[in-house]
């Protein structure tokens, strides 16, 4: 019990020491910063059971403790003369038991350094009551002592004995005790003699005084050298020497008993015989089940992890071990920090740690990259769930981490592809532009001209207000011309065209804006149906005007042998779950069966002056939107050519 007390909680000052929060409230003077470091602290040291976890800084005051709302708060408070506090700004690791400066109760106190680049920064240290410890002892019918490395009884179930010494202190001794305050500022020790005598068979024949008698003892004394205590535990004199005698005549009693147990061994040898053929049996049913289990849980290719409810490793398969590097030895009861931690993630690994033990992890499982022990980076999928023991209590946790690496590496090497391939995509697209550039340009320069002719035709008349109409016409259409130049030459100079919101009834009302005078010109009456309102889609504004464009020109261009009255253009748009479709309708011949099938190659057109570019050229813009560009002969004549684009959906970027 002695030693479980002392050593249960050795592991917590180191693991403190790791938490991010710990480093910034000794690297801060921040009040926030301290205060969460506070309630951090607070939270383990109610887990763990401790009395009080608190930081010092390097010259030992206390910056956070978990007893900060507390009357006797530690925050605040110096401690480096305190010999746990020396012993960690020197680099090493504390351990004292003593009186507290603060609260005045006695302690165990284990402490440990905390580094930022290799150099001290400040302690951690917890302070342990061993008091309980010492409750059970009281029950004992004969005295247990404990003595420091001086002969002080510090602890025992004997109180009227607490601070007395089994030999002579030095002045040295007492300089030494006063200094550090290890008995708060007690400076008398009164001396508890005790008289030694060795005991045949070992031990030790104790005379000594209590409530004013002279007490015999046997005595049997414990170094413990790691922690400089020695412990004597004692029996009253006259019972063991009582008991011995009994047990002389429990012996004589035993020969005779001797005889008739014979009696009995032979008739119970063959009644023990089959049952340990049964428990033979019981024994390799479970070491089969067991070598059936171990063998499934070898051959996983997945990393399967046990820990108990404080973080620590119990149980590792050998696929963890393959994803770690590590050896099951090199696992097995530690905390964290893990040592495959990721030094690049420690804080992400830290939360990750805190969610999984809280029982908040995502049942989803989370992402986590590891350092495998030669050195490269490991990426893994870690699922948790609660481990369950036989008697149906929540134990720990078990962990099932798989190996991504691979497939983030696919999905890596596949994100590059797909980069080249639609940069050959534009690249094909742009050389195709840049090969009819004469073709697209030709359509804002017609417009240009057209205007200009009606322009004069109007300064002529004297009608200002059409010139004026007619004057405002030409600009924009000269913008239009140098936005399609410059697009051509930002892909040639392979930059990636600049994509944004389009809504297809604007693109729908300026592209009829600026064809109106020729509209007007070829006496085409024009018909809307936009639908209201309508999804937006993801792309290049200039390129699918540009596209609207072709097929407007080419519905105005079909009609031109239908009577005046009888040419009509319809435009309507609508939209779906996940399409927008835009449609521009004719009334014109429409497109013979004899080519039908081949319209959107190159060199194939209905005109003819036509190249028979134009339909190829929107159809390839239309499809590097991730779009479709068909076409519908009409029941009544004519035909319906059909954009049909993805909607922009709300994580798609812009």
């Amino acid at each position: 019990a002695l030693r479980g007390g002392t050593s249960h909680y050795s592991y917590l000052p180191f693991t403190v020491s790791q938490h991010p929060k710990v480093l910034a409230a000794l690297v801060s003077h921040d009040a926030a910063l301290r205060q969460s470091a506070s309630l951090y602290l607070e939270d383990v040291n109610r887990r763990a059971g401790s009395e009080a976890l608190y930081i010092m800084d390097a010259q030992g005051h206390t910056v956070a403790a978990s007893n900060w709302s507390t009357a006797q708060s530690f925050v605040g408070q110096n401690y480096v003369n305190r010999p746990y506090v020396i012993d960690a700004l020197e680099g090493r690791g504390g351990q004292f038991y003593g009186v507290g400066k603060t609260t005045g109760e006695p302690g165990y106190f284990l402490s440990t350094p905390v580094r930022q680049d290799g150099r001290i920064v400040g302690v951690v240290a917890v302070k342990v009551d061993l008091r309980r410890l010492q409750q059970t002892w009281l029950n004992a019918s004969s005295p247990i002592a404990l003595a420091d490395e001086r002969g002080i009884l510090f602890l025992g179930s004997v109180p009227d004995w607490l601070y007395n010494t089994t030999r002579p202190l030095t002045l040295d001794e007492s300089a030494w005790l006063l200094r550090h305050e290890v008995y708060g500022k007690r400076v008398h020790f009164p001396a508890q003699l005790w008289e030694r005598e060795a005991l045949d068979g070992g031990g030790q024949l104790l005379r000594t005084q209590r409530d004013g008698q002279e007490k015999r003892y046997v005595a049997v004394s414990e170094s413990l050298p790691d922690l400089g205590w020695t412990l004597t535990v004692t029996a009253d004199y006259r019972q063991v020497t009582q008991a011995r005698n009994r047990a002389w005549m429990l012996a004589s009693m035993a020969v005779g008993l001797l005889t008739l147990g014979a009696l009995l061994w032979r008739l119970r040898r063959r009644q023990f015989g089959e049952l340990e053929q049964l428990v033979q049996l019981r024994t390799h049913d479970l070491n089969q089940a067991h070598a059936f289990r171990k063998a499934m849980e070898d051959s996983l290719l997945v990393g399967m992890r046990a820990r108990d409810l404080q973080g620590r490793i119990i149980y590792v398969n050998p696929a963890l071990c393959d994803i770690t590097g590590y050896r099951a030895d090199e696992l097995l009861g530690k905390l964290p920090p893990y040592p495959y931690w990721h030094p690049e993630d420690l804080p992400r690994h830290w939360k990750d740690n805190d969610a999984a033990l809280s029982g908040q992890a995502a049942l989803t499982g989370f992402e986590s990259r590891v350092r495998h022990k030669d050195g490269h980076d490991v990426h893994t999928m870690v699922y948790t769930a609660p481990l369950i023991d036989a008697d149906g209590q929540h134990s720990g946790w078990m962990s099932s981490v798989v190996d991504i690496s691979a497939q983030k590496q696919v999905e890596a090497h596949q994100r590059a592809q797909d980069e080249k391939l639609r940069h050959v995509q534009r690249r094909a697209i742009m050389d195709e532009m840049a090969s009819t550039l004469a073709h697209e340009i030709n359509q804002p320069l017609l417009a240009i001209g057209a205007n200009a002719q009606a322009a004069r035709l109007f300064f002529e008349r004297g009608d200002m207000a059409a010139l004026a109409e007619c004057l405002d016409q030409i600009l924009p259409q000269k913008n239009r011309a140098a936005e399609i130049v410059r697009k051509i030459q930002d892909h040639v100079r392979r930059k990636t065209p600049g994509t944004e919101d389009c809504d297809a009834n604007t693109l729908v009302r300026s592209v009829l804006g600026f064809m109106a005078p020729e509209i007007r010109q070829r006496q085409v009456r024009v018909v809307t149906r936009l639908q209201e309102p309508i999804a937006p889609v993801s792309g290049d504004r200039v390129l699918l005007e540009q596209v609207l464009v072709n097929l407007v020109l080419n519905s105005l261009q079909a009609m031109q042998q239908q009577p005046e009255a009888g040419r009509e253009l319809e435009v309507q748009t609508e939209s779906t779950a996940t399409e927008v479709l835009l449609h521009v309708s004719d009334n014109g011949p429409g497109i013979a069966d004899s080519i039908a099938g081949e319209i959107f190659k190159r060199f194939v057109t209905t005109k003819e002056d036509g190249l028979g570019i134009g339909l190829s050229i929107c159809r390839t813009i239309v499809e590097s939107h991730g779009g479709r560009l068909r076409f519908n002969h009409r029941p009544q004549g004519g035909t319906t050519f059909t954009i049909q684009l993805p909607c922009k959906t709300p994580s798609q970027p812009i």
